[in-house]
């Protein structure tokens, strides 16, 4: 025999460890999306179903994850960021915009991305809900991120002359609350509405708070 034996490659099936393991980790999370996400429900799901669900078995979750809780965390996280890029990205496409034009291009960008999957909607809105303390601390760190967003909208409004010259922070806050109401109760059908109405509602919302009655552009 005249040929040589190949050092190995660390490939398997043609991925990397890394690879697999990145591939499995997907599949648990792809199956929390519709377990938590539609039936049963977070509380309602086990290890066990999770990871029939996912097509793995549970020595296979234990190796990606220490419980179920972890996967929500990391589950929530990654709506979030669906949500964020779409935003940022309506953003930057709509910053030679009017006001009015460019807050209905990036809440039109939100609330199609969030709404797109009803699943989305009930991780982000509701199965975070009281679940520990340790999640409610993210959920509140996420929705702060989300503040902090519309106050750099409103202040790049201000500089622009289209907007009050204030502090935002407690009015976008209150804001991201009616944001979250309307678009969970808007996905649950108990808003007869259209999603270009509810969009349109919240740009209402947004305009009256940072051009307040009496209030005139200083380029005006």
């Amino acid at each position: 025999m005249t040929g040589r034996l190949r050092a190995p490659t660390g490939r398997y099936g043609g991925k990397t460890a890394e690879e697999r393991q990145a591939e499995r980790r997907r599949r648990f999370l792809d199956a929390a999306l519709q377990l938590f996400g539609d039936t049963p429900g977070y509380r309602a799901t086990t290890v066990a179903a999770l990871s029939e669900a996912a097509g793995l078995s549970t020595r296979q979750f234990y190796e990606e994850f220490r419980t179920l809780e972890d996967v929500l965390a990391e589950l929530h996280l990654e709506v979030n960021d669906w949500a964020t890029g779409a935003v940022l990205a309506a953003v930057a496409d709509a910053d030679h915009l009017p006001l009015a034009e460019r807050a209905a291009a990036i809440f039109r960008a939100y609330a199609a991305n969030v709404t797109s999957d009803p699943r989305r909607v009930r991780i982000t809105f509701v199965e975070i809900i009281g679940v520990s303390a340790r999640l409610e601390e993210q959920r509140l760190a996420r929705r702060a991120l989300w503040v902090d967003l519309v106050c750099a909208e409103a202040n790049r409004a201000v500089v622009r002359g289209e907007a009050a010259l204030r502090d935002y922070r407690l009015a976008a806050t209150g804001f991201i609350g009616s944001v979250n109401g309307l678009l969970h109760d808007w996905s649950a059908g108990w808003v007869d509405a259209t999603l270009d109405e509810v969009v349109e509602e919240l740009v209402r919302q947004l305009l009256g708070i940072l051009q307040p009655p009496g209030w005139e552009s200083a380029r005006g």
